[in-house]
């Protein structure tokens, strides 16, 4: 039987790329986009795929998490690996954050990484095996005083480290937690024009933005490694390694 692999965020960018990979190495893939049409869209970008199953839904919700299981359990028997992309970023000075975009944060970032772990937890730790793959940032590792950005910090930070009590936690039962942590990597979340661009370059000590297929190659390694759990894997051209 093939193993299946969920993904949230999976319309584009990040997920896109990391559904894509799955799908060419034969794997059942789920896909989780907060409308059903952005799903379609990919799917149409792929060949329509049997064996990418669209589940649509707010991944904030309980319900969205719980029906990605139940549904990816009826069509492939199981689930061996959950890669929690779906995530928005806020960059802005601390005292222009408003209400509205803590609670934006809190509900994409945080329940959207909670409640599809809560379910694979269950899941998988029934089943002896698993991975969990949570898509956090770079800059949550090591702040940049060019990109003020207490609120995702503060989220995605706190992701880091309940990565690693996760992974201690289901350790026993034979299923894997870690956490790959992008700079800033090419997709349509970030600007496109020139100085946007070179200003990106600077947020890196090789002088670099990376591309999708850096994060696919990390989340691969994770997910195909039986002997790494509760580790924060940096993508980001050394920008987590310190000041420069």
């Amino acid at each position: 039987m093939n193993q299946t692999v969920i993904v949230t965020g999976a319309s584009s960018g990040i997920g896109f790329a990391v559904a894509e990979a799955y799908l060419q190495r034969g794997y059942n893939v789920v896909g989780n986009a907060r409308t059903i049409e952005r799903l379609k869209q990919a799917s149409d970008k792929l060949g329509n795929p049997a064996n990418f199953l669209l589940v649509p839904g707010d991944i904030a919700q309980p319900g969205t998490a719980k029906a990605l299981f139940e549904r990816a359990v009826a069509a492939f028997g199981k689930v061996d690996i959950l890669i929690n992309n779906a995530g928005i970023f806020i960059a802005k000075p601390v005292a222009d954050y408003t209400e509205h975009d803590l609670d934006d944060l809190l509900n994409t970032n945080l329940k959207g990484v909670f409640f599809p772990s809560q379910q694979a937890a269950v899941h998988m730790s029934a089943n002896k095996s698993g991975h969990i793959i949570n898509i956090t940032a770079g800059i949550a590792m090591q702040p940049n005083v060019k990109v003020p950005a207490l609120l995702p910090v503060l989220i995605k930070g706190g992701l880091n480290q309940a990565t690693r009590a996760l992974a201690i936690e289901l350790a026993a039962s034979n299923v894997k937690v870690n956490a790959v942590a992008p700079g800033i990597i090419a997709t349509p979340m970030h600007s496109q024009d020139d100085a946007t661009q070179a200003f990106y370059r600077t947020l890196a000590p090789t002088g670099q933005t990376g591309v999708t297929q850096d994060v696919v190659n990390a989340v691969l390694y994770l997910t195909e490694s039986n002997f790494t759990t509760g580790t924060i894997l940096p993508v980001d051209g050394g920008g987590s390694a310190g000041t420069w």
